[in-house]
Formats: C-alpha cells, structure tokens, sequence
C-alpha cells in the first residue's frame, strides 16, 4: 500500500457521492413495508448496510478493473483514482474489495431468516455483478450493458427485495417506486460515462454514452426524470397518498429534473460534470425523501 493510502483516501475511493444510491432503495422499499403495516427495523438496517458494502465494494472494484483496462488514463478528467493515482497499491485495492464483497455477502446471509434461502442466489448475484461491471472476462460496463445493471440491482432488486424481507410479498407499488428510483440512479451513472466519454472511447469502454452520442444521453437522462416524476403521480392515483400533495412534489421534482438536465447540456469541463454528479446523487436522495414522506404520512 502507498504510504499516504490514508483514511481520506479510502474514502474517496469508496466515491460517498454515489452512495445515496445504495441507501435511497432501503429506504422507498421501507417506506412502503411501513404503508403496509410490515416495517421492520432489523431487516431494514441489514438491507441498509448489504446495499452500502455493495456499493462501495463496486466502487472499489471499479477503481481497480479500470486501472488495469486503461480507462483511467492520465488523460481522464475527474476525481482521481486511487489505484491509478498511485495512492492505494493494486493488490491492496483487489484485497480489499474481495474483503468489502465478502462482508456484504456474510451480512446479506442473515436476510434468509425473513426472506428465505432462494435470498443467497439474489446475493451472490448483487456481489458478482458488482466486480462484473468492470472486471471478469466480459465486463458490462465495457459492452453498454452498465445502465441496465444498476436499473435492476440498484433500483428492481434494491427495493423490491426491502420490501419483501418486510412484508413477504412483491407489490405492484414496489416495483414502480423501484423504477423510479433505478432510473434516477442510472442518471448517476450517465453523468459520470457523460463526463469520461472520450476516455472511455480510446479505452474501449463501450458506454452508452459512447455507442449512442450525447444527444441520445441528454434524452435518456430527461426520460428518466420524467417517468421518476410520473410514478409520484401514479402511486397517488392508486391511493397510496393524496393527490394535491402528489402532484406539488412532482412538480417541484420536475423543476429540479429541468434544471440538472439543462446543465447537462451546457456543461463544458470537468468540474460543471463533477458538481452535476453531486448533484445527481442529492436527487435521489430527494426523490426518495419525498416520495417515502408521501407514503408513510398518505
């Protein structure tokens, strides 16, 4: 390990703008358990640290898979990498993502005495999947297939697996809450391939940014925002919660949406990208602030 591979370093390795998309799903699907009269604290709290050990433990293993395939380039723009700073050795850094996966995994195991045993199948895969994204023979990340896996495990899976350790069902309300909140989070995701797309581009990271061009990126991102902010509505039609009130937070989450979405358009370096992506990730934690104050106060 690099002398100076501090606490600061490993922090920003674990990249903390991207966590709320780990903690926003726990967070909708217990709401909606809440709703339903299932809210479990000690289920939730294991969903809870499970989703953040993935998502830092993917973070880790991105850091490493992409020092290793060049897409971390001296030439990239944005925050800097650890491995390929030099700052955190590449052996350490594939250790210590193994030893976050690992510890995910044993945590997501106490899920089976709520959930079942078919839950150790939905870890292993959250946990193969995120080393798949970057690393292993055919890394999604590399063939455009990145977006579709943090729509699933991100949003599909996040959500609707919080709900049913709790209330031991999938709802229809489940599964639309978690297509809101996986597509805001692939709004991350995009800003972040938006911003690397050229370096991503002479490294072979064929991103969907890369394969489709930015244009097609700025209609995808406004798409998502849209139907995020149409499932606000259509859980209140269902009568999840009041519709006045439903329709005042999707508007103003559509305002936010415009705004993040026309500074997509106009950015024009590194530093407008990073403070979008912040941006990005405080979104999701709104979207799903709101919408689970909707569901619990409805």
């Amino acid at each position: 390990m690099a002398p100076d591979a501090s606490w600061r370093v490993w922090l920003g390795a674990a990249r903390p703008r991207t966590l709320p998309a780990a903690v926003s799903p726990v967070v909708v699907g217990s709401a909606l358990a809440w709703r339903a009269g299932a809210f479990d604290a000690r289920a939730a709290g294991l969903c809870l640290g499970f989703a953040l050990l993935v998502q830092i433990g993917a973070n880790f293993a991105n850091d490493y898979y992409d020092f290793l395939r060049g897409a971390d380039s001296p030439e990239r723009v944005g925050p800097r990498r650890a491995v390929a700073a030099g700052l955190v050795a590449p052996g350490t850094m594939r250790r210590v993502t193994w030893l976050t996966l690992g510890l995910a995994l044993a945590l997501g195991l106490s899920l089976v005495a709520w959930g079942g045993w078919w839950l150790v199948g939905v870890g292993v895969a959250c946990v193969v999947s995120a080393v798949a994204y970057t690393g292993g023979p055919w890394p999604l990340g590399y063939y455009g297939l990145g977006d579709l896996f943090v729509f699933v495990f991100f949003g599909l899976v996040a959500v609707c697996v919080t709900f049913f350790v709790q209330a031991g069902h999938v709802s229809l309300a489940a599964v639309l809450a978690a297509s809101a909140v996986g597509l805001l989070t692939v709004n991350i995701l995009l800003v972040n391939n938006y911003r690397d797309a050229e370096t991503d581009r002479r490294a072979g990271k064929r991103t969907m940014v890369v394969r489709f061009g930015r244009r097609f990126a700025q209609a995808q991102f406004a798409a998502s925002h849209g139907c995020a902010c149409a499932v606000v509505i259509l859980l209140a039609h269902a009568g999840l919660y009041g519709r006045p009130a439903a329709y005042l937070v999707a508007l103003v989450l559509a305002a936010i949406g415009f705004r993040q979405w026309r500074a997509l358009r106009q950015a024009r370096d590194a530093r407008e990208m990073i403070r979008l992506l912040g941006r990005c990730g405080a979104h999701v934690a709104l979207y799903a602030a709101a919408l689970s104050a909707l569901v619990v106060t409805g």
